[in-house]
């Protein structure tokens, strides 16, 4: 599944300064065409307050961006950015960075600018982006910020910057950001010289509050839909027939199954009854012994007599 790149919604909150104006700007620009953005202040919008983030949700489902940068400015944290997500339009997490230094990118002259649609690479370094909860947000929120569509391949030709994220500076908890402009140069072989000019903006931050999405809210958007279907058992696919399925039948017993007979077979019934009466009648008669013998002896000879006596008595009529 291939997910589409996702928008982005730049707003102020109540109090700004000179230094988050530019600072939202210059990201503005690196998102590029997949940016949306509002010039009026929102001082309801409060991500990390209770009730907060209900103006902030409409917002972003009316402008249909999952990602939003919010600009503040107060006493207590000055030349404040707010890093966002959502998931089907509900707050999912939020990441705060606190501006300590900035170079906007209309002060590096000559560097060059980036073409619209051209994807940045990007690059992590330092080994909290992988240790520390924090860093691992701030990398996952800048992936999803800056990655623009997922493909396949990239031609080699529209690499034209990167962008470096660097776990260092003066704490613990600071971040700089860095854009370069990538020149290849000729170096005699196949692979090209590669050459980087920093291009704007330069971003000094630190890392402030955070805020964690729900359980059940992360395994929700964790899921993933299941795009291969199930193979099913004893079908496959024919060329010339298409869809053919095999089909497995038990051992029928047929001459002990209730089926429908035929006239014609009631002769064969009546036969087949005849002969095992007469089976019967036989295997009774051989164990009735000589007795049985004798009487059918003497039927034939009755009957031979008769024979003899109807044959004289038509001798004599004849004369």
């Amino acid at each position: 599944m291939v997910e589409d790149a996702k928008r982005a919604l730049f707003l102020y909150g109540n109090d700004t300064s000179k230094t988050v104006k530019e600072v939202l700007t210059d990201l503005h620009k690196i998102k590029g065409t997949d940016a949306h953005s509002f010039s009026r202040k929102n001082p309801d919008v409060k991500p990390f307050e209770s009730g907060g983030e209900a103006p902030l949700e409409f917002f972003c489902n009316k402008s249909n961006c999952s990602l939003f940068v919010l600009g503040s400015h107060s006493k207590k944290r000055p030349h404040n950015i707010t890093l966002g997500r959502l998931y089907d339009f509900h707050l999912f997490d939020a990441l705060e960075l606190g501006i300590e230094s900035h170079r906007p990118i209309s002060s590096f002259r000559g560097a060059g600018t980036a073409q619209v649609g051209n994807k940045p690479a990007i690059l992590f370094a330092g080994e909290r982006f992988d240790s520390e909860p924090d860093f691992k947000l701030a990398k996952s929120m800048l992936l999803d910020m800056f990655r623009g569509q997922q493909v396949e391949q990239v031609n080699l030709a529209g690499l034209d910057r990167v962008l470096v994220a660097y776990a260092a500076g003066t704490s613990e908890r600071s971040l700089l950001l860095r854009q370069y402009k990538i020149a290849f140069k000729k170096s005699g072989t196949k692979v090209p010289k590669v050459s980087l000019t920093e291009m704007g903006p330069s971003i000094d931050c630190v890392l402030r509050r955070s805020r964690l999405p729900a359980v059940d809210l992360e395994k929700e958007a964790l899921k993933q839909p299941k795009l291969t279907k199930k193979k099913e058992k004893n079908i496959g696919s024919d060329l010339l027939k298409g869809r053919v399925g095999r089909i497995y039948m038990p051992q029928q017993t047929v001459d002990k199954m209730a089926l429908a007979k035929p006239k014609g077979l009631k002769r064969e019934r009546r036969e087949a009854a005849a002969e095992k009466k007469a089976a019967k009648q036989n295997a009774g008669s051989g164990s009735g012994g000589g007795g049985a013998a004798e009487g059918q002896q003497q039927q034939q000879q009755q009957q031979a007599k008769r024979q003899r006596k109807a044959a004289a008595a038509a001798a004599g009529d004849g004369e």
